[in-house]
């Protein structure tokens, strides 16, 4: 069967996304947008606008034209959406690369996303020069002051003018360039439409109201799409004060929630888990905080509701993809309807439906399946890989995510595990393959898989089951260590363990659920 949301059906505008979200920012004159956590600095919403059209002023004055890509290589600084709206404005698109990436990381997202321009701050330009000139990129912007980089500052000359008007298709012109393995494989570029971005906002407001009174933290990073979606764009469309934070420190984001009076805060698992646990939130004055929303991964049942009792406010989750803009789900704003473990149900203009893994067949309530989605949030496909799109969206539409759950009586969601190889480690992908990639770049391993092995506050951590040649030696540390040289911190292996051989089927695709199976088999000693 199919599910549908319980949601009437929202009208979608056809217009771009700087026109939708800045349709009213001049009219709010000084109320402050978005606010730096660390420093206090501030930009008002009259500041955001005309920085806006600076910028696409600026940016067309040197030739960049509706169609190109400028990359974002940063943590979140207040200049971030100031770039990703006057690209946007140009009808360019922005893709937006992870600051935690090492220089060949970069370099293979600038290459394959065909990048113009880049982005940065000081402290990631030695990084930002390796890989520009490895991808070919014409001249680099950073924010503030560096040598071999054009100041960010520079674009915000008033002599600039004005931005030419550009004629921008919303549903074909691409937004946003976000990098996603999917359900399985390497990084691909995710093309994210103006209409894909407009709509999820347009479905998310009857679910999820969030006021003009509302102050929102933005601790999430920007460059993915939770950050840049369900925080940025959603707060700023509704007029909200956004706090941004540009790393994760317990005690600094607690003293921010306390300075800024945040009401609305938007979470991944593991940061809800240390409010949950950790004594020093009770230092802090948080009563203005009225909700907490969870995504990125699955929240169970039992923090939800210890979270909800130490902080007295509400707590929701959602759950979608960069794939789908990224909201599907998202739990009822009405407190009673909430059912806690679940990640909600169908937002409005969404389809979903529970098919069987083996035979495709479409499965009722309270039978778990693959979830599969269609709606108005469904990406154009992956940049320049027709192969893997026409995987992951059938010839009907159909988005097949690779997780597996099931729908209750009542429509509320409930993912269980992942069939897609994917690991989640805080929130964050990390695909197998690029690890295994480099395991076998290692001169003493024959042959190696990855998987995920469950950690209570990283949701997942990577495991290397591994095989070394013959005669050959290398203790767990050194490999470790080599793999860390190679990839973000986040996608570092945390677990070794060496075998005889790795399982594969006839075609030699490595049997990960073998090894999923033994682990969860495997009994604490």
């Amino acid at each position: 069967m199919i599910f549908r949301s319980p949601y009437t059906d929202v009208s979608i505008p056809e217009v771009s996304v700087p026109e939708f979200v800045l349709q009213d920012a001049r009219a709010r004159g000084d109320k402050p947008a978005l606010i730096d956590g660390g420093s206090g600095r501030v930009i008002t919403y009259r500041e955001l606008a005309e920085s806006v059209e600076r910028v696409a002023a600026s940016l067309a004055a040197r030739g960049f034209k509706k169609g190109e890509v400028f990359a974002i290589y940063s943590p979140n600084v207040l200049e971030f959406p100031l770039a990703l709206y006057g690209v946007a404005t140009l009808g360019g698109t922005c893709t937006t690369i992870n600051p935690l990436y090492t220089a060949d990381e970069v370099a293979h997202q600038l290459k394959d996303a065909g990048a113009k321009y880049l982005l940065t701050v000081p402290a990631l330009m030695e990084k930002a020069e390796e890989a520009a000139r490895e991808a070919g990129v014409e001249e680099i912007f950073v924010i503030g002051e560096t040598e071999g980089a054009t100041p960010f500052a520079s674009l915000l000359d008033a002599d600039a003018g004005e931005a030419p008007t550009v004629s921008i298709n919303p549903r074909e012109d691409i937004f946003a360039l976000p990098y996603s393995s999917g359900t399985t494989g390497l990084p691909k570029g995710v093309m994210l439409t103006h209409y894909n971005l407009v709509a999820n906002l347009c479905q998310q407001e009857p679910v999820n109201p969030i006021a003009e009174t509302d102050t929102l933290l933005c601790i999430l990073p920007l460059f993915h799409i939770y950050g840049m979606a369900v925080i940025l764009n959603t707060g700023l469309h509704s007029g909200a004060t956004i706090v941004m934070m540009q790393r994760f420190d317990l005690e600094r984001v607690l003293q921010a929630m306390q300075d800024y009076g945040v009401t609305f805060a938007h979470l991944v698992p593991p940061i809800v888990l240390a409010l949950t646990k950790q004594k020093v939130v009770d230092n802090y004055d948080l009563s203005k905080l009225r909700a907490i929303f969870s995504g990125a991964a699955p929240l169970s049942e039992s923090i939800t509701r210890a979270c909800i009792e130490r902080m007295k406010c509400r707590l929701r989750q959602g759950y979608g993809m960069t794939e789908t803009s990224p909201v599907i789900h998202m739990s009822p704003n009405e407190t009673e309807l909430i059912r806690h473990g679940s990640v909600g149900r169908c937002i409005p203009n969404t389809e979903c439906k529970i098919v069987d893994m083996e035979t495709g067949a479409e499965l009722g309530p309270n039978q778990e399946g693959e979830i599969c989605i269609r709606g108005p949030q469904v990406m154009k496909g992956y940049l320049n890989r027709p192969e893997a799109t026409a995987s992951t969206i059938d010839a009907d539409g159909w988005l097949h995510t690779g997780d597996i759950g099931y729908a209750d009586e009542d429509c509320h969601f409930f993912i269980v595990d992942r069939a897609k190889e994917l690991i989640k480690y805080k929130g964050f992908q990390v695909a197998p393959a690029e690890l295994e990639a480099h395991l076998l770049s290692h001169p003493a391993i024959a042959d190696a898989a990855v998987i995920p092995v469950a950690d209570e506050e990283a949701g997942e951590i990577p495991k290397a089951y591994i095989v070394l040649k013959a005669e050959a030696e290398a203790d767990d540390e050194e490999i470790m260590r080599f793999i860390e040289e190679r990839v973000a911190p986040h996608k570092k292996i945390r677990l070794i363990e060496r075998i005889e051989q790795i399982p594969k089927s006839a075609s030699g695709k490595i049997l990960r659920r073998v090894l999923v199976a033994r682990e969860r088999e495997r009994k604490p000693e």
